[in-house]
């Protein structure tokens, strides 16, 4: 961490850190060994390996080195997928885990055997709907940016944006509809996982022109750079997307965002305020005519007040106080 490329759950746990050791915390990351942060690093793999992502043992064994050393801490807080969850337990120290995944016919079943193993934290509130009955939730605590890190651009050029992992939940092909019927560039960008691959070439590889373009996997300078210069971000989610913390990044840059109603997205997006959350393709259509409307100072201020990462730092530190203080979670 921070994430060369794709890692909205990488980027978040920086500023959590980071920010948590500017507070005053003592606080251990146990991330690769490229890694840099404010701090305490620990690692068992010396670089990040992005391809080796959803192995089984390779994220068990991660998991197995950090918690050997869990008599070291007040409390452990779990951004992983499933193998902290499934040992919490039997630790004796407070498991925090922050459910970042979305709730379905894989993870429900799982969070439903290890509703009792952690004080749980749901990214919306929407994602808790979703979820088995039972678990034991904490709080609701939204992603974060670090906004001033993040260029503003009130004069904008004239394409749209799409970006994120190229695939058909995240809704490329509807993106380059919208694009295509209302006469905008179209620039995207992301990474294309090996798992998607069909689909880009299927879908959206055929349709790469001068108005419609793909950029690749951008560095974080030009993904920036990117989000800053958009008319407007396309996002036609087409999943329960949990939060969506590519909307943040548009929005901090006071980019407008038009959305398909799906997921958190009505917890980011104000509507005819911050941009458009729209019913369907022929919404999208028509909000992207409307984009004008939208003060970029606005999109700007929004993020500010209520997905900072200051506000997001308190939140968490209510959480661990609660923890340890015995009164952590209340089944839902």
């Amino acid at each position: 961490m921070p994430p060369a490329g794709y890692g909205g759950i990488e980027w978040v746990v920086q500023q959590l850190c980071d920010g948590l050791v500017e507070r005053g915390h003592d606080v251990t990351l146990y991330a690769t060994g490229d890694s840099h942060t404010a701090a305490r690093l620990r690692c068992i793999y010396e670089r990040q390996q992005p391809e080796r992502m959803h192995q089984t043992a390779f994220e068990a064994r991660h998991a197995a080195f950090a918690l050997a050393d869990q008599a070291d801490f007040e409390v452990i807080h779990d951004h992983t997928g499933f193998c902290v969850l499934a040992a919490g337990q039997f630790l004796a120290t407070p498991l925090v885990h922050t459910v970042h995944c979305a709730f379905d016919d894989v993870t429900i079943p799982f969070y439903r055997q290890f509703r009792e193993a952690a004080a749980f934290v749901s990214i919306s509130d929407y994602q808790r709907t979703l979820a088995p009955q039972g678990m034991r939730w904490a709080a609701t605590v939204y992603n974060a940016v670090d906004v001033p890190t993040w260029p503003y651009r009130a004069d904008k050029q004239d394409y749209l944006l799409a970006f994120g992992r190229v695939c058909e939940a995240k809704g490329f092909h509807v993106a380059i509809e919208v694009a295509r019927r209302t006469g905008h560039r179209l620039v995207m960008a992301g990474v294309v996982q090996p798992a998607y691959r069909e689909y880009f070439e299927r879908v959206v590889a055929p349709e790469l022109d001068d108005q419609i373009t793909y950029l690749g996997e951008v560095d974080d300078t030009r993904k920036r750079e990117l989000f800053a210069g958009a008319r407007g971000f396309l996002f036609p989610v087409l999943w329960p997307e949990p939060f969506g913390l590519v909307m943040l990044e548009a929005l901090a840059t006071g980019t407008p965002v038009v959305a398909l109603r799906d997921g958190a997205v009505e917890e980011v997006v104000d509507h005819g305020s911050t941009g458009f959350v729209c019913e369907d393709v022929e919404d999208m259509i028509a909000a992207v005519g409307r984009l004008h409307e939208i003060d970029a100072a606005v999109c700007r201020s929004t993020v500010e007040e209520r997905f900072s990462v200051e506000r997001m730092l308190s939140c968490y530190e209510r959480v661990y106080r609660s923890v340890l203080s015995g009164a952590s979670a209340q089944p839902g």
